[in-house]
């Protein structure tokens, strides 16, 4: 239950890290030159719930399925894509440096990859769920490099 609750409350500390700099840098953000291919605000709002839901659900399942050293990897795994895509909130609307906040977003898709195989191997329903979560990493890099590169 302790690999459990460390991965529950990574995402409670990426929801609410993300939430304070998204709202402190919202001026800011709505002076930017836009990417053509940004989806409409709605759906931001319907997908980062969806996503830290299923991040919570799928880091409580991994935990009661994997064997104690496979679930400190995947913990670790975990651990590292919510510090870089909190690091991405943070560069990107607190400090405003761009190429860092997209550096960021693709370390954290890039570290999602194997933690969504893991996560399939104890539940491929679980991966399925989890799928839009790195689909969205993926996007919101690409987004955040059209940011960087348009202003």
């Amino acid at each position: 239950w302790m690999a459990a609750a460390v991965g529950v409350m990574l995402v409670v500390a990426y929801a609410a890290a993300s939430g304070i700099w998204v709202q402190s840098g919202s001026e800011w953000y709505l002076s930017l030159k836009r990417p053509r291919w940004q989806p409409p605000d709605i759906v931001f709002g319907l997908i980062w719930p969806y996503n830290f839901m299923v991040l919570g659900i799928a880091m409580v399942v991994v935990a009661q399925r994997l064997p104690e050293r496979q679930l400190a990897i995947a913990v670790g795994l975990f651990a590292v894509s919510v510090a870089a895509a909190t690091l991405w909130s943070y560069w990107f609307y607190g400090l405003h440096e761009l190429g860092l906040a997209t550096a960021a977003l693709v370390a954290a898709a890039l570290v999602t990859l194997p933690l969504l195989i893991v996560v399939f191997t104890v539940s491929a329903l679980l991966g399925w769920l989890l799928v839009p979560y790195q689909l969205w990493l993926v996007t919101a890099a690409s987004l955040s490099w059209g940011y960087w590169h348009l202003n």
